[in-house]
């Protein structure tokens, strides 16, 4: 590490484990930093948690989910959850039946894509990096064998998205194996094993749909959340056909081919009749019947995701409405509403129809219940339970539900009023009478992402055990709110998205029930920027901030990030090759205003980031030590863009409360 000055060294052996202690002292200013080493864990200057904490925090770090992936044959559902260190694939056969451990890795699965029906044989495919890196392998594992088979180069490639002919005789994936820097699209023959690459246009492309013959391929090349540009692959020529957009520019989502296999069916903001759309609607094309249908006209909200049944009789989408998502079913080819049975308020995800068409699999989510999968029969109109996830053994009615707030921020809306911000806030139940809660700002990254009011324990911990207000606020820039709103943060609007943490500062100093002198914030990846950002701007306000893989400096942060990523990464903040995005980027950057971070700081990193590399956070460690403040400084060294083993994620939780124990309830 850069500030690294070793003095001495104290060695506190058992037979397991080895842990490293050094005295260093930090540049500019002499003080001393206390470096902890043990196993791939590195922190300096945090102290040791206490033991009273930690069985305290040990319930809710011990609750669980479980993530439909899809169908393994007629009667048995794939599903993602963790019983160890990582999530692995497990089998499922009947409702709150035995979850049978299929996978047994080290690290973490991703990305797994069973074999439709028809395959000419059954398994599935996943993706497993090392360390957090997101160079990603493909495997198949065989449902026969129970063995699994490596499917692409094993280096240092970035490989996903996968997409399987209806027969499984093709899969189609995402690869950067050409040069490392382009997401080029290839296809492999699952029988013979042989792989080509189908798209090498340059840019980021994905595959989406093969047609029922397997001689097409739906494509798309991903500009930004905002821009993508939807095409077809013959098969047999290579020739590679774009669709026109209305408006030329527009986002797209899902895009799938009609039972037919003539139209399709795909998610879109494009313009109708000239008019540009706010938020992405699912619309169904055939190109012999003129413009496209929108059918879900009557939402005005972004449609998220749609699954198709392999029989053609149905299609299920899912609407995200200010957050909550709600499910749809329609029959086709006539496109009739078809009821539903009742679900619960919460999230929604993991669409899967069953080999036969008769039932539809989902993952629910709400912020009182951790994932679980469950099934409805379309025909019996139920709703089926198939998982019951551990809580820790909590009482789950003690858990808070949070309530959606609107708050004024310094510009006005299009109607002339001010603009209005969303935000999930979590309140106590039980607070004293009288007595103002210290409340934990949690921003969320992205830029383009958007907080949801799904299960979080770390929620539940901070409201119900330490009485801290929680707020979880969709500053501008946040997706799910039309397309205007998405844009105002961009290029040199950047910091106008911290001047609405600004807003929510003085809308909690209106709330009697909250403290406004012990404000805490919290977030990672552009969530940690604002972090740094907003204790840049708001000393005065804010006690104490928790950035965890967040950008310190956009300049180097775009020069540093993996090449697959720059270009993506530019067409949301800038290019830093501009002179004057450059200077801006000078300007709104924490590093550069790190003398006015006064406010206690603690900084997470994994060492295998791709995304936001290692070095921003120990620039900022490192300048903001230079002006004397002190940081608390964790970084692993088997992760990368966030914590996904659980050991590394209950020691680095069990820290931030202790942090938040210190700097807000103290």
């Amino acid at each position: 590490m850069p500030h690294a000055r070793i003095r001495k060294t104290a060695l506190l052996a058992t037979t397991l484990v080895v842990v490293s202690a050094t005295v260093q002292s930090a540049p500019a200013t002499g003080q001393d930093v206390v470096r902890v080493e043990e196993g791939n864990r590195i922190s300096e200057d945090i102290p040791a948690t206490p033991d009273a904490l930690v069985e305290r925090l040990n319930r809710y770090q011990n609750t669980r989910g479980a993530n439909v992936a899809g169908w393994l044959g007629d009667d048995c559902l794939l599903v993602a959850t963790r019983f160890a260190e990582t999530a692995q694939a497990h089998r499922v056969c009947q409702p709150l039946g035995m979850r049978e451990q299929l996978t047994f890795y080290p690290e973490p699965l991703a990305g797994m894509v069973a074999a439709p029906p028809r395959a000419w044989r059954q398994g599935f495919v996943f993706a497993k990096d090392s360390g957090g890196d997101e160079f990603s392998q493909l495997y198949w594992f065989d449902a026969r064998t129970r063995g699994s088979t490596l499917l692409t180069d094993g280096g240092r490639t970035q490989n996903n998205e996968v997409v399987l002919s209806r027969d499984g005789a093709l899969m189609a994936y995402t690869s950067t194996a050409r040069n490392g820097t382009d997401r080029d699209i290839w296809v492999r023959d699952t029988r013979s094993g042989q792989a080509r690459a189908v798209v090498i246009e340059g840019g980021s492309w994905g595959a989406l749909d093969f047609s029922a013959d397997g001689k097409r391929l739906l494509v798309s090349r991903y500009v930004s959340i905002a821009e993508a540009h939807p095409g077809e692959v013959d098969l047999d020529s290579g020739e590679l056909t774009m669709f026109p957009v209305d408006g030329g520019k527009a986002a797209f989502g899902a895009f799938r081919y009609a039972p037919d296999d003539r139209a399709v069916y795909y998610v879109s903001d494009e313009a109708v009749d000239g008019a540009p759309q706010e938020f992405r609607s699912l619309r169904h094309h055939d190109p012999a019947g003129g413009a496209p249908a929108i059918l879900s006209a009557d939402i005005p909200w972004d449609v998220s995701e749609f699954a198709l049944a392999d029989d053609g009789r149905h299609l299920a989408f899912v609407s995200n409405e200010d957050g909550i998502g709600r499910l749809h079913l329609l029959s086709l080819p006539e496109h009739r509403p078809v009821a539903l049975p009742e679900l619960p308020i919460g999230l929604l995800g993991g669409l899967a129809f069953s080999p036969d068409g008769r039932r539809l699999a989902l993952t629910l989510n709400s912020a009182t219940s951790p994932s679980d999968a469950y099934v409805i029969d379309i025909d019996a109109r139920t709703l089926t339970r198939w998982t019951r996830s551990e809580v820790g053994g909590l009482d789950t009615g003690r858990f808070v539900a949070p309530s959606l707030i609107h708050f004024p921020t310094f510009d006005q809306a299009g109607n002339g009023g001010p603009r209005m911000i969303p935000a999930f806030y979590y309140r106590p139940a039980e607070a004293a009478p009288g007595r103002r809660l210290p409340v934990v700002i949690q921003i969320h990254g992205g830029p383009e992402s958007q907080a949801r009011p799904g299960f979080s324990p770390t929620a539940q911990f901070l409201a119900n055990e330490l009485g801290i207000a929680v707020l979880v606020p969709n500053v501008r820039g946040s997706a799910g709110y039309g397309k205007t709103y998405l844009s105002l943060d961009n290029g040199p609007r950047r910091e106008d998205s911290v001047r609405d943490i600004g807003a929510l500062l003085d809308w909690i100093a209106t709330r009697p029930e909250l403290d406004a002198d012990r404000v805490g914030v919290y977030g990672g990846s552009y969530g940690g920027y604002m972090v740094l950002a907003s204790l840049m701007h708001y000393p005065e306000r804010i006690r104490a901030g928790v950035d965890i893989v967040g950008i310190s400096h956009f300049g180097t942060f775009l020069k540093n990030t993996e090449d697959y990523r720059r270009d993506l990464r530019r067409a949301e903040y800038g290019d830093e090759r501009d002179p004057a995005m450059a200077a801006l980027f000078d300007r709104i950057s924490p590093l550069n205003g790190a003398a006015k971070i006064t406010s206690p700081l603690f900084v997470a990193q994994g060492r295998n980031d791709p995304r936001v590399p290692w070095t921003e956070a120990e620039q900022i460690v490192e300048a903001v030590r230079g002006n004397g403040q002190p940081v608390w400084y964790l970084l692993f060294n088997d992760e990368g863009h966030g914590f996904r083993k659980k050991s590394n994620a209950d020691h680095f939780t069990a820290a931030t409360m202790l942090f938040w124990q210190q700097h807000l309830l103290k």
